[in-house]
């Protein structure tokens, strides 16, 4: 795909149109002095935490409510939050919580151990009396979970069906989040538009296209926020938002692209954050049809691909080259000895000769953008060419967002390779969905590709069920390096997510879990 000199020139005037009118909106300093205004990718769909997936929903969502647990700041590992600490007992199959006294919604109501199982009842039982509030596109986060019992007003008990180690972890994620019964009972579908949670700031009101303006939480069981409240606005193209930062209508802008780094790079006004997570860049690749079944082709792509010139340079240094299927944010359970598959066109070229695969002819789907996509359509062009120089000659096909996850979470059909981004919050996630044997389209997963092998399946659920959290690491690794190995995947990128704060912003920083926490930041 080849942008001409006409479109060109369009598009840079446009780009200056948007930062003049940037330029107009209101000073920073005609704002409230406690309320931090963040822009954002997009609008949330909605803010009913059982319900949404993206980032830019969660991202809000994250202040206004809490689960029993959550991620240690800089970090993926648990702690305790709505729950001061737990029990684990009959062999993994039993949790115990015990609730925070004194934790209160937003509407007054207690947060107690009826809450938490009204909470999941409806996300989890069709016969719930508010289960039409969904679809829950997560719930298979809890799958595993039998029933959810009140033991005592201040006293939860989860029962499973089976040991699930990644509970701890989907407990600290959005699809997780404790929200009030009352407010969801009297909102029923409304509630994505009127949350009620027990986080540190409020929902206020959600002006459609324009805000989402958050009000600090006075009566916060961990003690009100230094923020007065938030506004966070929806700029879906990145050089609007930067020129909106450089204006001063913004006092976070969260994903800043690479070319507008060099516009907000002056110390005495900006603050630049970055921090790697759990973030995969991808070719789903067909492994049951096409020249892509066989294994020596897989590995011939990645080695064709110069992933280091896609970070590097297409992406300007706001990613790294991955080794495999576990993101190295996860720690230990990601494999320190594995390396990224080297740029070698020679060998690329011997692997294909080898399969007799030589000139063959690859579709590859592509998005026009997405959460987490990066740059999908430049990405594309720049692996189409890298392919050619190996001599596979490749055709790209292109779709709008939303038609794109219809078109590949169904399989890749007759087409080779698809591109495809997920942040995760537990290693187990994005192996277990997306290349488990049995998760392919219509089977609760989404193992577009078709791929297949009994050792990964055995090692997936053994890990699942391990809560020695040192022998469950010892069994990623294991999965890391069988994946990297047998290439499923063709591993590009893995972001490390970025975002600009105005110099009078403190205490802010990125978190590996790509949500928001904002309890301990001031606007000076």
């Amino acid at each position: 795909m080849i942008i001409g000199r006409g479109v060109a020139a369009l598009m840079a005037a446009l780009a200056l149109g948007l930062a003049a009118l940037a330029a107009t909106a209101p000073d920073a300093d005609d704002r409230p002095k406690g309320v931090l205004v963040v822009g954002q990718t997009g609008e949330p769909r909605s803010l009913d935490p059982s319900t949404v997936t993206a980032s830019n929903d969660f991202r809000i969502i994250s202040s206004v409510f809490e689960g029993l647990t959550r991620f240690r700041k800089g970090s993926l590992a648990v702690e305790p939050a709505l729950a001061e600490r737990w029990e684990i007992s009959d062999g993994g199959l039993s949790y115990t919580f015990h609730l925070r006294p004194g934790a209160r919604f937003h509407d007054g109501e207690p947060v107690d151990a009826d809450a938490v199982v009204y909470t999941f009842g409806r996300m989890l039982d069709p016969k719930h009396p508010q289960a039409e509030a969904g679809p829950f596109p997560l719930a298979f986060f809890f799958a595993a979970v039998k029933a959810v019992e009140a033991v005592d007003p201040l006293t939860v008990r989860f029962r499973l069906e089976r040991p699930y180690a990644p509970l701890l972890s989907n407990l600290a994620y959005p699809a997780g989040f404790i929200v009030s019964p009352a407010a969801a009972r009297a909102a029923g579908r409304g509630f994505g538009r009127a949350p009620v949670g027990s986080g540190p700031f409020r929902f206020v009101r959600w002006e459609s296209g324009r805000q989402v303006e958050l009000a600090r939480n006075d009566a916060y069981w961990g003690g009100p926020p230094k923020l007065d409240g938030i506004v966070f606005r929806p700029i879906a193209d990145g050089d609007a938002r930067a020129a909106e930062m450089l204006a001063g209508g913004l006092d976070l802008m969260l994903e800043l692209p690479p070319d507008a780094a060099p516009r907000l790079s002056d110390p005495e006004r900006f603050r630049t954050h970055g921090v790697a997570g759990p973030h995969l860049w991808y070719l789903a690749l067909n492994a049951r049809r096409g020249p892509l079944a066989d294994v020596r082709v897989r590995r011939a792509v990645n080695y064709a691909i110069d992933k280091r010139a896609i970070t590097d340079s297409l992406l300007r240094g706001t990613a790294d080259a991955p080794a495999g299927v576990i993101p190295a944010a996860f720690g230990p359970a990601s494999d320190p000895e594995l390396k990224p598959y080297p740029h070698d066109p020679d060998h690329a070229r011997a692997l294909l000769k080898q399969a007799g695969a030589e000139g063959a002819r690859l579709r590859l789907l592509a998005s026009e953008g997405g959460s987490g996509m990066l740059e999908p359509i430049a990405m594309a062009v720049a692996i189409q060419a890298d392919l050619a120089r190996v001599g596979l000659r490749v055709e790209i096909e292109t779709f709008e967002w939303n038609a794109y996850l219809a078109r590949v979470n169904a399989g890749l059909g007759d087409a080779d390779m698809a591109e495809m981004a997920w942040m995760t919050n537990d290693p187990d996630t994005l192996p277990y969905l997306a290349l488990r044997g049995d998760a392919g389209p219509g089977k609760g997963g989404f193992n577009a590709g078709g791929y297949a092998n009994d050792e990964l399946d055995r090692l997936l659920d053994q890990a699942r069920a391990e809560i020695d959290a040192d022998r469950r690491a010892a069994l990623y690794r294991r999965i890391d390096r069988l994946v990297h190995d047998d290439a499923p995947f063709a591993f590009v990128a893995s972001w490390r997510q970025n975002a600009v704060t105005a110099a009078r912003v403190r205490g802010f920083a990125l978190e590996p879990s790509f949500l928001l926490d904002l309890r301990g930041v001031d606007k000076r």
